[in-house]
């Protein structure tokens, strides 16, 4: 849980080494893939400062000095710079806890991922509901029809059906399902619900093949 009193925006002071140190080791414990060196943007983004701002020359200036004094271990990952907590970093940042210096960092951006969904998703979810209720009588109402319609109205609507279900199923999801992420690890949708033990495997499979994507925001604008 972040801190309800540490503002999600920008921070406007340059953070301290022991804070740069906790944003390090804060982001490898998210880090999807559990990779323990961390790219300086990634930092900027654990510490909540903007890439060009005069805090993120301040951390990028403090890395390779961190690295100098052996707090701070430098690597490479795919071609990029990166940075990993020695052993003598992670005591420096436990002594700077013990002595009560201050090392609450902001929101972690996966919480801030599932904050925002969360909220669009409760925003928006009558919105998505009655375009589905919409495409649904669209479908009676060619049933219906005196003339049978011509068969790309009816493929053209599985199409729309189809996002629009899905859309909804991706709202319901990130309001009611998406439990909200734990500091301590990172926070992965491995598609699986607590249910799905008692399916048989095919069916699992076909479900979290099914859930894909769940969590993306920007597939609801993706109109077929």
């Amino acid at each position: 849980m972040p801190d309800p009193d540490r503002p999600h925006t920008t921070r406007a002071q340059a953070p301290s080494d022991a804070l740069i140190l906790a944003a390090i080791e804060r982001a490898a414990r998210h880090h999807p893939k559990g990779a323990r060196a961390i790219p300086a943007w990634t930092i900027l983004e654990h510490l909540g400062i903007r890439e060009r701002s005069p805090g993120a020359r301040h951390v990028r200036s403090r890395l390779p000095a961190l690295c100098a004094a052996g707090s701070l271990e430098r690597a490479r990952r795919h071609g990029v710079a990166a940075w990993e907590l020695t052993g003598l970093g992670l005591r420096r940042l436990r002594r700077a806890r013990r002595g009560g210096e201050d090392v609450l960092l902001p929101e972690a951006p996966q919480h801030q991922v599932w904050r925002i969904a969360r909220t669009t998703a409760e925003q928006e979810i009558e919105r998505f509901r009655a375009d589905v209720r919409a495409r649904l009588a669209h479908a009676n109402k060619l049933l219906d029809a005196g003339e049978p319609p011509p068969s790309d109205a009816w493929f053209e609507l599985a199409e729309q059906l189809r996002w629009s279900c899905r859309r909804l199923a991706s709202a319901s999801y990130c309001l009611s399902e998406w439990r909200e992420p734990d500091d301590d690890r990172a926070d992965v949708d491995e598609r699986l619900d607590p249910h799905d033990e008692r399916l048989a495997p095919q069916e699992r499979a076909r479900r979290r093949a099914r859930r894909a994507g769940r969590r993306n925001l920007r597939l609801w604008d993706q109109r077929p």
